[in-house]
């Protein structure tokens, strides 16, 4: 059995014209062509496909992908790794969208309650999110003045201060990704009175300069295990918060 080019494009979401680009560089070439001129796929092919699709999905290049199909390699073994990648992603994600629509749902009724109570795990809002046991340890070591400023506002810090600080954090990353999903520019005054809030929440701690927030800024972008916290969030809001504080800080701390 084979589908033409078109069907395969309307199974697979590819393009028609990614496909005759795939047949041009030698990745995907078609089982034959049809008197019509146009391409016709059988199941090998398919099936070759969706090893492309899939190593695509993990960010190899066409060439690496192209080394990978044509080697000897034993394609189950390389399903079978991909699979069980999905399915530790399927899980990490499963997780973070249980912890984003449990916050949610939560600060929607705080909205008809005054009281701050209702998460009795704080801990809960960061499930999903990558962390390391060495953090405390690396802001000391990189930026040890303001770790030693801020230590007396986070020994005085009670459990109901931290659950309450720890809502406020989730919660201004799902506004920031709304403001960033609606186009909203960085300097918008909408998104500078998020940015605003960020900075008084950090000077709780410690009163970055403008030098010092942009730095803090720059960190969420160029320190992997922080821009993947805020990228899971929405994609590009690492970087999209960092141009947003770095405008702050120009306009309002310089």
């Amino acid at each position: 059995m084979a589908w033409s080019i078109a069907e395969v494009a309307r199974m697979s979401g590819v393009t028609s014209r990614t496909l005759r680009h795939y047949d041009e560089i030698g990745l995907l070439p078609p089982a034959w062509i049809g008197r019509n001129g146009h391409r016709y796929y059988e199941e090998a092919d398919l099936l070759r496909l969706q090893q492309i699709l899939l190593m695509r999905e993990l960010d190899l290049g066409l060439r690496e992908v192209r080394a990978v199909l044509d080697s000897q390699v034993d394609r189950m073994s390389v399903l079978r790794e991909h699979h069980e990648r999905l399915l530790r992603e399927r899980n990490r994600l499963d997780t973070l969208v249980r912890t984003v629509g449990r916050t949610i749902a939560e600060l929607e009724e705080d909205e008809d309650d005054d009281t701050m109570t209702k998460i009795n795990r704080p801990e809960n809002l960061f499930e999903g999110f990558a962390h390391s046991e060495a953090d405390d340890a690396e802001v000391r070591e990189r930026w040890p003045e303001a770790w030693e400023e801020s230590r007396p506002a986070m020994e005085t810090m009670t459990a109901e201060d931290q659950e309450r600080w720890q809502r406020e954090v989730t919660a201004q990353m799902i506004r920031f990704a709304e403001l960033m999903a609606s186009g909203t520019p960085v300097t918008d005054p909408a998104v500078q009175a998020e940015v605003d809030a960020n900075y008084r929440s950090v000077s709780r701690f410690w009163t970055p300069t403008a030098e010092a927030y942009k730095g803090l800024a720059r960190m969420y972008v160029d320190d992997p295990r922080f821009r993947a916290n805020f990228d899971r969030i929405a994609e590009g809001l690492a970087e999209y918060q960092c141009e947003a504080m770095t405008a702050y800080a120009d306009e309002r701390l310089s």
